[in-house]
């Protein structure tokens, strides 16, 4: 009998109202639950160490001093935080061998996760509309591209995403939970709460679906438009080499972009199906800890500048040693 059928039977349709929830986590054979800590604790210290070294080099490094990067360091940010609201805990019911999560933490986190991932979105668009900016529009970048617009674009998208994650955070607090608990994945997130709720989740699911066409559809929509612009212009530049560096200025965007939206269309948008499988944890993974990881990597592989800078950051602390 598996933990989740046990789970079932404990908490019939007629029970109380749950107080927690178990996370099976990502891997059920206990022999395994080490290697996946290890990989897990390296994963973070990565990505968090990767993030900060790229923040540091945009803080100390003059000519980073410039919109894209001042977007790229609220990014870097986003980043930390995402990776902290869930990997962290998942490390420590490893280390403890407790599954249970207090409903109540279950739905902070969720909201963190929403509010971190919801920034995101938007400032990626941020910075579609500054690369369109720079290429389409370079005689009045510096006004149009001022520190006031760079800071009112990123209260604008906390304010946003703040709106979000409290939205569904509410929705999903006004659900019943009567049993069973068991959530097969390794952190709190809508698709697998929906899954356990007794009442109706209908409206829950058209308002996820709504809100995400705002949150997700337009900020995308916005970026393949600025981006469209964009490819007209670079193709108008006579020569190679420029054509060339506009595109490189792109293409980590564009990547960062694509592997973002992908994991998150593909993990919101399959809600009518019966059951969740083990490929959500794999989506889970990719949201929470790749994307997050990548970021740095990508954005400092094909960049000189932030190479530069890194160096400089790294021999600065090696002298202070």
């Amino acid at each position: 009998v598996s933990l989740q059928e046990l789970m079932q039977s404990k908490f019939g349709a007629n029970s109380t109202a749950i107080t927690e929830f178990i996370l099976l986590g990502l891997v059920d054979t206990p022999g395994l639950q080490p290697v996946v800590f290890v990989v897990f604790l390296f994963a973070y210290l990565v990505t968090v160490g990767g993030n900060l070294s790229i923040l540091a080099a945009i803080l100390v490094e003059p000519k980073l001093h410039t919109p894209m990067y001042f977007f790229l360091g609220n990014l870097s940010v986003l980043d930390v935080g995402c990776i902290t609201v869930t990997v962290p805990s998942m490390l420590a019911r490893l280390l403890s061998h407790k599954r249970t999560v207090p409903y109540r933490a279950c739905l902070t986190q969720l909201f963190f996760f929403h509010l971190l991932v919801g920034v995101d979105c938007f400032l990626l668009t941020a910075m579609a509309y500054d690369r369109f900016l720079a290429i389409c529009r370079p005689l009045t970048y510096s006004t149009q591209m001022s520190q006031t617009v760079q800071r009112i674009l990123v209260v604008v998208s906390w304010a946003l995403a703040f709106t979000n994650a409290l939205t569904h955070t509410v929705a999903i607090a006004t659900l019943n939970f009567c049993g069973p608990n068991v959530i097969n994945h390794f952190y709190c997130d809508l698709p697998q709460l929906f899954q356990l709720s007794c009442s109706s989740t209908q409206l829950n699911e058209l308002l996820l679906f709504a809100v995400g066409f705002i949150m997700a559809g337009t900020p995308l929509a916005l970026i393949i438009t600025s981006y469209a612009h964009v490819a007209a212009a670079v193709l108008r530049i006579r020569s190679a080499e420029g054509r060339k560096k506009a595109f490189s200025t792109c293409g980590s965007h564009l990547t960062v972009v694509a592997i973002f939206y992908g994991s998150g269309i593909f993990n919101y948008m399959r809600l009518g199906t019966a059951k969740h499988s083990d490929k959500d944890k794999g989506v889970g993974v990719f949201n929470t800890v790749i994307n997050p990881m990548l970021n740095p990597i990508i954005y400092s592989l094909r960049n000189l500048d932030v190479q530069g800078a890194l160096w400089r950051v790294l021999r600065g602390r090696q002298s202070l040693a």
